[in-house]
C-alpha cells in the first residue's frame, strides 16, 4: 500500500490563509499593519526567486513589505547599519536578511544584529536559547513548518519515536527541540552516525535535513512512519535532455513511500511551507511587540 502524500502547497496555502485573516484583524481592532524587511546582498538566483516569492506573497497576505538589495561588494558596516535602522523602525515588524551572505561578510554578526523580537527566521542566538530552554521565541520557519505539518496529520505526538537526520542549526537542532517539546523520543543522527539504518529503521517520525540526494534508503523506513523529507538536491536528469536536472529530496521517495504512511514530496512538500511560516511568524511578531494577545 502506498504512503498518504502530504500536500506541503495545499497546507500551505490554509497557513496563509490564516495569517491573512490575522493581518486583517490587526488593522481592523488595532490600526496595524505587520511589515516584513528583507534584506539581499549579491546576484545568487537561488536567493533572488526565494526573495521575489517572499515579497509577492507578503502583499498578498496584506503586509506591508519592505525590500532592501545590494550588490554583492558592499561593506559589511553598510549591511549592519540597515540593520540597525530597521531595528528601529515601529512600521518593520520582522527583519530577514537572505543568506547565504557575499564571503567578505560575517554573516553570525549580521544575524545577531538582528533585534531577536524582530528575527522572524529564528537564527538569533536569543531565540535559538528561548528554544531550546521552553521559552517563547520565534522558531525557524523550514522546522517550524516541517512540525506544523506533523501536527496537522498526526495530532498528537507524545511518546512517538523520532529520528532527526542532520544537525544544522538552521533546521536539524531547532527540528530536534520542537519534537522533544512535543513529548518525542527523539534521536538525531548524521554522517558519523554508526549503523543509519539501523536508527532510522526504529522510528515513527523521520525527518531527513542532510542535504544529500537520497541518501535515506526507502528499505530503511518503519512500515507506516511518517516521513518528512527537508532536503532539495538537483540531481541530472539525462532522460529529459542534455544538461537537464530534476529536483530530489534526501529520501528516496519512489521505495520510502512503499513503506511509509504518510511522506512529503519534493517539490512540493516542505518547500512551500517555509515561506508560509516566515509570514506567521511577522505576524506572531507583531503580536508581542504591541502586547496584543492573539
Amino acid at each position: 500500500m502506498s504512503a498518504h502524500i502530504i500536500d506541503g502547497k495545499a497546507f500551505a496555502a490554509s497557513v496563509r490563509s490564516d495569517v491573512a485573516k490575522d493581518v486583517q484583524s490587526l488593522k481592523q481592532k488595532h490600526g496595524i499593519t505587520p511589515g516584513l524587511a528583507v534584506v539581499i546582498v549579491g546576484e545568487d538566483p537561488a536567493s533572488q526567486v526565494y526573495v521575489r516569492n517572499k515579497v509577492k506573497q507578503t502583499s498578498e497576505v496584506g503586509m506591508n513589505g519592505f525590500h532592501f538589495e545590494y550588490p554583492a561588494d558592499t561593506q559589511e558596516e553598510e549591511v549592519l547599519q540597515k540593520v540597525h535602522e530597521l531595528n528601529n523602525d515601529p512600521a518593520v515588524n520582522g527583519i530577514l536578511v537572505q543568506l547565504p551572505l557575499p564571503d567578505h561578510m560575517n554573516e553570525t554578526a549580521i544575524i545577531e544584529a538582528i533585534s531577536p523580537e524582530k528575527d522572524v527566521d529564528g537564527f538569533h542566538v536569543v531565540n535559538s536559547g528561548l528554544l531550546a530552554t521552553g521559552g517563547k521565541g520565534l522558531v525557524p520557519c523550514t522546522p517550524l513548518g516541517c512540525y506544523l505539518m506533523l501536527k496537522d496529520h498526526l495530532g498528537d505526538l507524545s511518546g512517538k519515536k523520532a529520528i532527526v537526520v542532520g544537525r544544522s542549526n538552521i533546521v536539524g537542532k531547532p527540528m530536534a527541540q520542537l519534537l522533544l517539546d512535543a513529548s518525542c523520543t527523539v534521536t538525531i543522527a548524521h554522517s558519523r552516525t554508526k549503523d543509519l539504518p539501523a536508527e532510522v529503521a526504529q522510528a515513527d517520525i523521520v525527518v531527513a535535513a542532510v542535504g544529500r540526494p537520497e541518501m535515506i534508503k526507502g528499505d530503511w523506513i518503519k512500515q507506516d512512519a511518517t516521513v518528512i523529507d527537508v532536503g532539495i538536491n538537483r540531481i541530472p536528469a539525462p532522460e529529459r535532455g542534455q544538461g537537464k536536472h530534476r529536483l530530489v529530496g534526501d529520501v528516496e521517495y519512489a521505495t520510502a513511500s512503499e513503506n511509509a504512511g504518510a511522506i512529503t514530496p519534493v517539490p512540493g512538500g516542505v518547500g512551500p511551507m517555509t515561506i508560509a511560516c516566515l509570514l506567521k511568524n511577522t505576524v506572531t511578531a507583531t503580536y508581542r511587540q504591541n502586547d496584543i494577545k492573539k
